[in-house]
Parts: C-alpha cells; structure tokens; sequence
C-alpha cells in the first residue's frame, strides 16, 4: 500500500516555441526548439516531439549546434548554466556553470571552446566572451569572462556573426555597432530617429552575408538596408530595400548567400535575389505574424516562427511541409479553462474566432475549431468577431460559444451558436445560429447537467438584466423557452445542480433558486457584501450544498436544506492551492506557493484510473486530476508517492520459489530437521550456488538479465522425471512409506518419555518434534533437481 502521498505538480505543458529562433540539425530531420525549461526535439517530417531535453531550472533562452560536432548542442538558460547535450539520445553531456542569467548565446567555428553569451552586468546588457573549460567532470564552473560589447540589445535576433566569424554585428536603437576581432576595434554607425517621409530607423534585426562583407539591417519603419565598406567609419555605403508596410522582425541569409529571406507582421515570407533585389518570392498566408526565420546548414528547409505559438517547416521556400502548433495564449482567456468529454483535451480560445483543443499528455494542439468562420484580418484597430463564451454539454454532444464585435458603445453584435458533434467527421458541427440572443453582454452559460434528462437544456445570463433558457426541439433546433430577471438587478453566473432540478442565478449580491420544471422562484440566498462571481452546486454526498465566490475574495456556502450561509471563508494568498470539503469550515489540503505564474484558470479532469490513496488530505485526487492555467504553461497537480511497502502475510501459503529464496525458516526448526537424518542433504537455500543466483535475480537490473522464457523453460525441465528414472521413483516411494513407519515409531517414542533409562543425563535440551507435514515438506524439497540454477550461472 502507498504509506505516504506527495501532491505536487507532476506535469507542465503549453509553453511557448515561438520565444526563441529554433535550430534546424545538419540532415535537417530534426527540429530543436526552446520550450519553457526544456529543449524539445521535434521530427521535420513528423511533426512530433521525438524527446525533451530537460535539467534547466529556469526558462531557456538559446540553443544552437555545436560547431564542432554537428551531433550535440548547447542550450543556455536563466538560471546561469550553460548544457551540452546530445540531442538524438537526449543525454546530458556536462553543464558549465557561469552565475549570471543568460538572455541569449551565439557561437562560430573560428572560435573553437568560445560561446559568446547576453548577459546583464552593471545595469546594462553585454556581450561576454566565455571560454569552456576542457573538463571530465559533468558539473563545471566556466570562470574566465572577457567583455566584447557593451550595452547591446536582449533582442537575440539585433546580434549575429559576420563572414568566417570575423566580426560581429550588433544593433540596438538607431546605432549599428561592428566590432572586429584581429583589430579588437569596433566602429558605430548612426541613423536618424525619422526619415524624410516619416518612417521610423530603429533597428529590429540583423544577418550577415556569409561570403561578402555585408550586413542586412531590418528596420521599424519595414525598410532592409544592406550595409557595405563598414570596416571605414567614413566610406561605409548602405542601399535599402523595402516591401513589408509594418516593422521587419527577422533577416536571414541563405547558407550560399545567393538569397535573403525576410518576414514581418504581414504573415508572408518574402525572398530577395543578393545583387538582384528586383527580384522577390513570396510565400503568403502564412497564418500569423513571422517572429523568426531559421534555414538549415544544407539550404533545404526553412523554418518559420510565429506570433501565434506556432512554428512552420517549408520546402525551400516553395511549400509548407509540416506545421508546428503550439498552445495559443492570448491576453485573456475568456472562455475559461474547459475540458472536452469526449477526447478529455483542455478547451480554451485560441487564435481569433476559434477554439483550441489542448491536449496536455501529449503537449499538442489536437485541432481548432473555426467559430467565426470568417477571414481574420491583420489590420491594428479593425474591430472583429472574437469568441467570449463556450460550455460543453455533460455528454459532450453538444458545444454553445457566443462570438461578439464591439465597435461603439451603442452597437453590439452578439451570435449564439450552438454545435452538434458529428461522430463521421469526428468534430462538431454547427446546428443553430441565434443572433441578437440578448440585448447586451452575455455573462455566463450552462448546460443542464443531469444524464437522465429528458431535454437538453442551456441557460445564459446577460448585462441586459435577464437570464434565459433555450430548450432543445425535436427537429432538431434550439430556440427560447423562457426569459426571468429579478427585480432589475443584473445577473452574473448560473449552475445546475447535478440532478437538474435546481437552476442558481446570481443577481449582483443575491443568489436565486428556481425549479426549471415550472420556473418558479423557489428561494433566495444573501451573503456578506460583494457581487458574486462564481456558483456551482455540490456533488453526490455534498449534493446539498451551493458554493459561491465573490468578488471580496469570500469562497461562501449555503446549505439549501437549512436556506443559511454555512461558512465564508477568507484569507486566501496568490498563487496558493486550497482544497475544502463544503461541509467542514477548515481546509482539507493546501499548498503554498504552487506555481511561480499567476493562476488565471483551473479544472478539474477525471482519471481513467482510480488511485487509492490512503491519506485523507490527498483522496481528493483519487478521482480527478486539477490542471490549471498560468501566464507561462499549463499545469497539472497529482500525487506522488514516494514511499511503498510491501507487506505478506506469513499465514500465507508459500511456493517453492519462496521456500528457494524467501525468508529462511526459523533456527529452531533447521536445528530439528538436521537432526533428523544425519546423511541428508542441508536445504537448498543454504548452499552458495543458491545464495549466487538469489542475488543475481534481485539484484541484477532487470534489462540484462535473460528472457522469463528462457528461465520458465530451465525451471520446468529442472522439475520433470525422466522415463529412465522410473525404478528410482518406485524406491523412493518404497523408501517414503518406510520412513513414514518410522515417523510414527518416533512419534510413540517422543509421547511415552518415561520409559527412559533412569541413569541416562540429558547433555542438551530436547528439540521440538516436527510434524508429519513438515517433514513430508522438507522430504520434497530435498528431492527436487535444481540443476538449473547451476545451469542459469554458467550462461
């Protein structure tokens, strides 16, 4: 049984991939690419995450191949280590620790031992040379910094290598920065804050050629400019090029040099002939705004990065071949956290008018479902449709969203749609459209709850000061079936009780009771001061009981037999995890400090497989398992056990493999038995071949040691008769009901002591007699062959 039970989080997902330039490998098969604290190792052709890279303790900010070894590479991290790995196995070769966060790291071949790394020294952001150690040991301190640059940007993408790794580039503000490593001399080069027509020339990015002496610089205003004789302060040259309308956020070379790729906000991957720049390709549609653009060493993939946590592999510019789609965060999450009942994903809104469907074991988007339906336009300021509002029906057959579009105060567009699940194309399907369902926004929906229920129904509340019930006909199709308000108060939330026969409506600081079977108002339920947020109704044994929040941070519950609020209870901390029983005022379990993020969202999903945990602060998890939403990942709490015992019974009877290597017998009893028969042979469990093949067996890992077949297969023929033997069996048994005769003389004897010489002196006490059981036991353990543990040593 589990003795003791550690709830912690066990599993995080959802992380961002866009937050750092990927790295595609040298046979352009894999993908790495920074996640939250690890490095995953996605498969180009596959889409899937192959492995993760995992021992950073903070976010990681960087990796890139290692220029000697095409097999490993370097990751570095905010918590101020630097990691070899190799990556196709995912083992971690050594860490070099250097004390200071890192923001980003670059390294050349021409620099064999360095990585030059972003580190913040004396308020300012610098580039810092750091010589690796050549070490055995996997723990090394790397202690020898040398300053290049100072006060350079945090932006990755503002830093690049030049040609051959003789000078780096650097760009932060409106000044470009060369410095050159044999004149250990850097040059600067300014621009004006605006240009003649008004665009703006701060830097965003930066590539060098890696054959000419040129540096591409990608600027606010969507302007390229191709530096040229930057080794003179006065003579450089620059030439400009310009297509992107919005800032230019990633600039690469190809390996030959023969093209220059670019990306910006316009969700299009534009393609410049060096030399030619006349001459463009587009790839467009992209999906969302490009944030950076990786090109394999051999030239034959392209990689994009973006906005929308998502990353694409393309064929040479030419077509996309896979897509890479991270979990979608935006500013808020205003459909909640939901969880699918059907395929148990995390359901929340994702990109602009769809509904993502997460699932958190895989760390994968399993698709998106379009709600708006309609083309989303990147434009800043156009006012669009955007989904709000979702609840899932109990069976998961049914999906409600509200989609709204704000333009003015006056003019509020609202649709109501309801989906149908489809079991042929494995997805939902719109059934109604209700526009206008409400005449303001709509607060909260519901499902009926109840799987007995003999209608579907759904509730929504709205600012409009009503709440309404839509009811499902038999065509199929939706439509009203009742409107209740409560004196002019505006409503805030609803719930079913499990069952179905209760409906709460919170009306600002009044909680309702109706009776969805005729819609009367059945009773009212008032609490301490503050407008109530959040209501749900207990379950199984806790079915009488309603529990509201509000927005005082009060977590109330009223017994709805009594009509009385049972308990308030206040004090909460951020970021801290309490677990209650609605019918006891102390908390049953709580958790300081459980994620380093702000908790926005929280769930509960259920398991496939119970637990059977014995600790009563931690049985809660014994059903479900609590995922919840930070501004970083998903999280998920369950718990751990870190101790189990095994516990047998002696009562229990014992097998031969048992009596082989279990518990030895009691002295007494191996005494009384060597006792017996000066001639017989000692137990088996106390030879040294025994003793040999015990520890083998439990102590040897279990991968090196042979196939259960190949041992199955020893031990049975060890315990089979051969026919030859036949006249041996026919004595033994002869043998046996001969010594069973003396085992009954012996018994008379051991019953009538008296009839012992009187001058005999006893030298040693009388051992215990044995049973005719036991003995008959020791006689058949004696007699079995057990060859085949000799056997099992010498393979």
């Amino acid at each position: 049984m589990v003795e003791h039970g550690d709830i912690r989080v066990v599993h995080r997902g959802g992380s961002k991939i866009n937050f750092r330039e990927p790295v595609i490998t040298n046979d352009s098969r894999f993908l790495l690419v920074p996640s939250g604290e690890c490095v995953k190792v996605f498969s180009t052709s596959t889409e899937e995450c192959v492995h993760d890279l995992r021992g950073h303790t903070d976010l990681v900010t960087g990796v890139l191949l290692r220029p000697s070894n095409h097999l490993q590479v370097y990751s570095c991290s905010a918590d101020g280590t630097v990691r070899l790995w190799d990556f196709t196995d995912g083992i971690l070769i050594k860490t070099f620790v250097i004390g200071y966060p890192i923001y980003s790291m670059y390294a050349s071949a021409d620099h064999e031992g360095i990585i030059f790394i972003v580190t913040p020294l004396q308020k300012l952001f610098q580039l810092v040379a750091v010589q690796l150690p050549q070490s055995g040991e996997q723990l090394v301190e790397a202690r020898e910094l040398s300053g290049v640059l100072s006060d350079v940007s945090s932006n990755p993408a503002a830093i690049t290598f030049g040609q051959g790794g003789e000078y780096i580039a650097s760009a932060k503000g409106l000044q470009l920065e060369v410095y050159f490593f044999k004149k250990q001399k850097s040059y600067r080069f300014s621009l004006k804050e605006d240009n003649k027509k008004g665009g703006k020339n701060t830097f965003t990015c930066v590539a060098c050629h890696p054959k000419d002496d040129c540096i591409a610089t990608g600027h606010e205003d969507g302007k390229i400019r191709l530096w040229r004789n930057f080794n003179h302060k006065k003579e450089y040259t620059y030439s400009t090029l310009h297509w992107h309308h919005s800032a230019v956020s990633s600039l690469r070379f190809t390996p030959e040099g023969t093209n220059l790729l670019s990306g910006g906000v316009e969700s299009v991957l534009v393609q410049w002939r060096y030399n030619q720049e006349s001459q463009r390709d587009f790839l467009p549609r992209l999906g969302a705004a490009i944030t950076h653009i990786t090109i394999s060493p051999d030239g034959a993939l392209f990689c994009t990065s973006h906005s929308d946590n998502k990353i694409t592999i393309i064929q040479s510019c030419v077509k996309v071949s896979a897509v890479i789609q991270g979990l979608v965060k935006g500013e808020s999450v205003q459909t909640d956290l939901m969880l699918d009942p059907r395929s148990k994903a995390l359901v929340l809104n994702g990109k602009p008018g769809h509904l993502q469907f997460y699932s958190l074991q895989r760390d994968k988007l399993l698709y998106n479902l379009d709600i708006v339906q309609q083309e989303y336009i990147h434009e800043l300021g156009l006012q669009q449709f955007e989904v709000v509002k979702a609840a899932f029906s109990a069976s998961g057959k049914w999906l409600a969203t509200v989609e709204e579009r704000k333009q003015k105060i006056a003019e509020l567009e609202l649709n109501l749609k309801l989906w149908e699940y489809d079991e042929q194309t494995q997805s939902f399907v719109l059934n109604t459209t209700i526009s206008a369902p409400h005449e303001a926004q709509i607060t909260a929906m519901c499902f009926c709850q109840a799987p007995d229920s003999q209608t579907t129904m759904l509730v929504s509340t709205s600012k409009d000061g009503h709440f309404k019930a839509w009811q499902l006909a038999p065509v199929p199709s939706w439509s009203c079936n009742f409107v209740g308000a409560y004196r002019g108060l505006l409503p805030e939330c609803c719930s079913f009780s499990a069952d179905g026969s209760l409906l709460a409506v919170s009306f600002q600081e009044v909680v309702t009771v109706w009776s969805p079977a005729s819609w009367e108002l059945l009773t009212t339920l008032s609490q301490p001061p503050g407008a109530i947020r959040d209501l749900c109704f207990g379950r199984l044994s806790c079915s009488k009981y309603l529990l509201g929040t509000t927005a005082n941070n009060l977590l109330c519950c009223w017994n709805l037999l009594t009509c009385s609020c049972k308990a308030a209870y206040t004090q909460m901390q951020i970021c801290s995890l309490f677990v209650f029983k609605p019918s006891e005022p102390r908390p049953l379990f709580s958790h300081k400090a459980v994620c380093s993020g702000k908790v926005t969202r929280a769930v509960f999903a259920p398991r496939d497989e119970m637990l059977e945990s014995c600790e009563e602060s931690s049985q809660w998890l014994n059903h479900s398992q609590l995922y919840f939403l930070t501004q970083n990942m998903v999280n998920t709490t369950s718990t751990q056990s870190t101790s189990f015992h095994l516990v047998i019974d002696d009562s229990i009877t014992k097998t031969p493999f048992h009596l082989l290597l279990g518990k030895h017998r009691q002295q007494q009893n191996q005494d009384v038995a060597s006792s017996l028969s000066a001639d017989r042979t000692p137990l088996p469990q106390g030879s040294v071949a025994i003793k040999e093949v015990s520890g083998s067996l439990l102590q040897t890992p279990a991968h090196v040691l042979p196939s259960t077949s190949f041992l199955c297969s020893m031990f049975v023929q060890s315990l089979l008769i051969s026919i030859t033997d036949s006249r041996s069996v026919q004595e033994e048994m002869e043998s046996e009901k001969e010594e069973e005769d003396s085992d009954e003389e012996m018994e008379t004897r051991t019953l009538r002591p008296e009839q012992a010489p009187v001058g005999s002196q006893a030298t040693e006490p009388a051992a215990a007699p044995l049973t005719k059981a036991q003995v008959r036991e020791l006689r058949r353990v004696k007699k079995l062959d057990h060859s085949w543990f000799s056997g099992l040593l010498d393979s």
